[in-house]
This record gives structure tokens, C-alpha cells and sequence, in this order.
């Protein structure tokens, strides 16, 4: 019998390996370093700093303009990458030969024919681990996993980015079983935030969270059905969109529970700028995925649209600021607070939101995530000789005491997702009743998460995010400040807890324990709307940027 911790050590050391003939000198931290943010960034050189510090956009226009080279922007974030590997712990996979292997053709293809392979020609684009890449091992979060899922081919999204000229580079960390807003497993370890190590990065996504918040990458490609984008991107400082179902491409990832449509997960990007997040929209479904994917809507990307055109001149927004189950936390309240000012005085119609059916959602969605009782699970995690860890243990307690649904349980819990999503749409469409403009809200701003990132092992609510993944409405994550604990700041008290999950969460707050982290939040769309979407997350930021106080 292979030894688990035999398996993990190989994976380990061969990933160190890749990684040597590229690192410019170890970094040696301080064993109290909190914020390693900028410590990836110590050994580039002043052309190699631009160019980690543009938006994907920006780098592909300038490759396009012969600027730099495809070598040049590869091999500055190369350097940043394996730095950030040895502060963050972020990636998993490492496929760095091949990928300079290819910058050097597309570069010679441009020189040769002064056109670009395309629309995203020479743009280094990392992977969540659990997405394939032909020949590389999808271990996916569980030990026994490692060395026996080497994929034989390349997954939708990733043979899109491919076609357009991306250059696939690293994979990235996730977490055992997938299903966890942090990001822990026993083959790599944990990843950890680097604005502050004492807290998350999130996940499942969170490999990508620390390395693109790291300067380590300039877009990457996570997963979310509960938050895995959107959670990450929060605590991360980055942008995050989560899509309805059927919109981007979805083949070809490996998981548990494949095949359960109950509720069901979204590829999307995390990026530094909104409109990296229209970019790899518009490449994904310029390729026409549903030719490829029969689940997917033969819906083309609506470019106009996304730049704005049709929008209202003044949007109607509603604003979140408590689910009725956990009340976020005060740097979260206030952000949302400074919104809601600066958008009316932009003068948009801004109304508060009324939560509905958010423990009654959680309720149902666990129920959803674990129809058999979280078996496959603990089979994948048993035959691999591992152990839960902590994250695992908690999702999986959500199913304790109960076995799997029967095909009549599981058709009464999809009527209760129907009910409870007919009751939502409902809702909204009685905004129109509240509104000055007496339309519906375009638009809900919510919190991402109750807390900024908060310490490893400690992630207790979902509901945020997780909400709309039940409803299927498209969610995008947007940074707006980095929070800093100043001796003399005061808060206003935290509201009078109204159940265990809720006293925990208000138990957490201090302020020390969250310095540095960054403070995100959300906007929530019309389902299948996601162009409407990201052109009213532009609006809001400018109306921020013009209008805050």
C-alpha cells in the first residue's frame, strides 16, 4: 500500500523541482511576515514591474502593439509566480517549459506574419486545479486522487484559451473535496492570504485568489457553486464573476459528485479589472461553446451591451445589508453604506433591499450539495487514506445523521428550489412598487461574506454568495478598500445575535484580526443578464469615484 504521506511528499517535491530552474533566489521571510504582499515583487526589474501591474487587457494590446514580447510578459510573471509559491503556498501543477516553449511560437508568429494567433495573444492565464489540462495530474484536493487522474484531454475553457493564444503556465491550489470557501488539502497543504497570513484567501478558488492578488498572474479561471469565484476574489481584492448556468463554458472538469444537476457549478475569471472579466467572457463565448457543450444556451455575447448601451440614464439599485441570518461585519456596512450615499448623490434610485428565504435557502442548497448524505465524499477521502480536514468536517456535518435522498425526496427538494426561485423573482419584481422610477431594480449590492477574510478553519457562512447559486442569478465581486485596525477608529456595536452561526461570526470581530485584509463587495444580476451585469458594475464605480465622500 502506497504511504498517503509518500504521495504527498512526491507531489510536493516535484512541484519544487519546476519550480527551481526558475527562481531567481528563495525567499527567506521573517517567520512573523503578515503581509507577504509585496515580497513576490522584490527581485523584478522596472519593465518587468509594469508589466506585472497591467490588467490582461492592457498586456494583450501592448504584445498586439509589439511593446513586449510574449517571452517578456511570461517571464515576468513567472518570476512573480514562484515567489508567490513560496509566501502563499498557491500553486499545484507547473508546466513552465512548455509555456516558454510557447511564447517563443507566438512570437515568432507575429514577427513572422505581424498579426496576432488571437484575441488573447500571449496572455498568461492560470488554472483551479481541478479544470483539465491534457497530461497534467488533476489531483483535485485529495491525495488519493494523485498520480490516477492524469487528464487525456483539455477541458472546453482551457482549449478556448488555447485557441485564442493564451499561454496556460501554472494550476492552482484548491481545496480537498472542492466544496469549501477556504483552501486546505493534504496533498499540497493550505493556501494562506497574502495581505495577511493569519487569514484565508478563501476558496475554492483560493490558489488563484493569492496568486493573482500576488501580481503572480494576470487573469485566471476558477469555479463557484456556492461562492468559489466570488469568495476568493473578496478576500483577495480582486474581480470575480460567477455566471448563471449554461452561459460559459463547463466541460471537462474533474470533481465529486459529477453528473448532479441539482445544483450545479459556473466556470468564470478573476482578474485585476472589470473589464478583464468582459474580456473573457467575450473570448469564451465568441467561440461558440455550445457547438462543443450541449447544456450550454446558444447565447452570443452581447458586447454592446456590456459596454452600457441600453442601460437606464439612472439605474434603480437596492441595497443588502443584512441576509437576516448573519449581519456582516462593521468595515463591511460601512462599505456598503459609502456606496448607497454616493449613489444617490449620482443620483440613481436607491432602495434597501428586504432579504427573503436566506436560512430557508441554505437549508435547501446543503440538502442539494449533499444528496447522498455526503457518501462520495468520505469514500474518496477514506480510499485515499486521508483524513477531513477541518473545512471538510464542517460542510460534511451539514449531512450527519441522515443517508442518501431517494429519487422521491430529491424530486420534492427540486420543487422546493422551483418554489423558493419563483418566490425570489417575485420579489424582485415587486421592487417596482418602492422604486421613484416604478420599474423593478436592476441591480441588488450586497456584502460578498460577513467578514472580511477571515483566520484559517474559521469560514461559517455561505450565505452571501451561496444564495444566488441557488437562484441561479449571475454575481460580481468588486474591490473597494484595503481595511486597516487603527487604535483610536471605533465601530458601532454589532446587532443583538439571533442564532449560534450568527453569535460565532459577531464573536470574531476585532479589529487587529483583520488588518490588511480587503474589503469587496458584490453585485447581483438578472439571471442570464451578465453583460447588464458588468455594465453596471462600470456605472457604479464611476458613480463611487465621482461622488464618494
Amino acid at each position: 500500500m502506497v504511504n498517503i504521506h509518500d504521495v504527498a511528499a512526491r507531489k510536493r517535491t516535484e512541484r519544487e523541482a519546476k519550480l527551481s530552474t526558475y527562481r531567481k533566489g528563495r525567499i527567506h521571510l521573517p517567520n512573523d511576515a503578515v503581509d507577504v504582499s509585496q515580497y513576490p515583487l522584490g527581485k523584478l526589474t522596472e519593465t518587468e514591474r509594469i508589466i506585472v501591474h497591467c490588467d490582461a487587457t492592457a498586456i494583450v494590446d501592448l504584445i498586439r502593439k509589439r511593446v513586449y514580447t510574449a517571452q517578456d510578459v511570461l517571464r515576468a510573471f513567472v518570476k512573480v509566480a514562484v515567489a508567490a509559491q513560496d509566501v502563499t503556498n498557491c500553486l499545484s501543477e507547473v508546466l513552465l517549459d512548455e509555456a516558454f516553449l510557447q511564447a517563443s511560437k507566438l512570437d515568432r508568429y507575429l514577427e513572422k506574419t505581424g498579426n496576432v494567433i488571437g484575441p488573447l495573444h500571449g496572455l498568461p492565464v492560470s488554472i483551479k486545479d481541478h479544470i483539465k489540462i491534457k497530461g497534467l495530474d488533476t489531483s483535485s484536493g485529495y491525495l488519493g486522487w494523485a498520480y490516477k487522474t492524469v487528464a487525456d484531454n483539455d477541458a472546453l475553457v482551457v482549449e478556448i484559451l488555447r485557441n485564442a493564444g493564451a499561454i496556460l503556465y501554472v494550476k492552482t491550489q484548491s481545496p480537498q473535496t472542492l466544496l469549501s470557501l477556504e483552501t486546505d488539502n493534504n496533498v499540497f497543504g493550505k493556501t494562506l492570504n497574502p495581505f495577511n497570513r493569519n487569514l484565508t484567501p478563501g476558496g475554492s478558488s483560493g490558489g488563484e485568489g493569492a496568486l493573482i492578488a500576488c501580481h503572480g498572474s494576470p487573469m485566471g479561471v476558477g469555479t463557484d457553486i456556492g461562492g468559489s469565484i466570488r469568495i476568493p476574489a473578496a478576500h483577495c481584492g480582486l474581480y470575480g464573476l460567477k455566471g448563471s448556468v449554461a452561459r460559459l463554458p463547463h466541460s471537462g472538469l474533474l470533481g465529486s459528485h459529477d453528473g448532479m444537476d441539482a445544483i450545479v457549478g459556473c466556470v468564470g475569471p478573476l482578474a485585476r479589472s472589470a473589464r478583464d472579466l468582459e474580456l473573457f467572457c467575450r473570448v469564451m463565448l465568441d467561440a461558440e461553446p455550445w457547438l462543443n457543450e450541449p447544456p450550454l444556451l446558444e447565447m452570443p455575447w452581447k458586447r454592446g451591451v456590456a459596454n452600457g448601451e441600453g442601460l437606464p440614464e439612472k439605474l434603480a439599485i437596492a441595497v443588502l445589508f443584512d441576509d437576516g441570518v448573519v449581519a456582516p461585519h462593521p468595515p463591511i456596512t460601512q462599505a456598503l453604506n459609502k456606496y448607497k450615499q454616493a449613489l444617490a448623490r449620482a443620483g440613481h434610485d436607491v432602495i434597501e433591499w428586504q432579504a427573503v428565504d436566506h436560512q430557508n435557502g441554505w437549508d435547501l442548497i446543503t440538502k442539494l450539495y449533499l444528496l447522498d448524505g455526503g457518501a462520495e465524499y468520505h469514500e474518496t477521502i477514506s480510499a485515499g487514506g486521508e483524513s477531513e480536514v477541518p473545512q471538510t468536517e464542517w460542510i460534511l456535518e451539514h449531512a450527519q445523521g441522515r443517508g442518501p435522498y431517494t429519487p422521491a425526496d430529491m424530486f420534492k427538494l427540486n420543487l422546493e428550489r422551483e418554489a423558493i426561485r419563483s418566490k425570489a423573482l417575485a420579489h424582485w419584481n415587486a421592487t417596482q412598487r418602492r422604486t421613484v422610477s416604478g420599474r423593478p431594480v436592476d441591480v441588488i449590492l450586497c456584502p460578498v461574506a460577513p467578514t472580511l477574510a477571515p483566520p484559517h478553519n474559521t469560514t461559517s457562512w455561505w450565505g452571501y454568495t451561496s444564495h444566488w447559486n441557488l437562484l441561479d442569478l449571475p454575481g460580481v465581486v468588486f474591490p473597494v478598500d484595503r481595511f486597516t485596525a487603527k487604535a483610536s477608529a471605533t465601530y458601532p456595536p454589532l446587532p443583538h445575535s439571533r442564532n449560534d452561526v450568527e453569535n460565532f461570526i459577531h464573536s470574531q470581530w476585532n479589529p487587529a484580526t483583520y488588518d490588511n485584509a480587503p474589503i469587496c463587495l458584490q453585485l447581483v444580476g438578472r439571471r442570464h443578464n451578465e453583460e447588464k451585469l458588468l455594465a453596471m458594475l462600470n456605472v457604479v464605480e464611476k458613480a463611487f469615484k465621482e461622488n464618494a465622500l
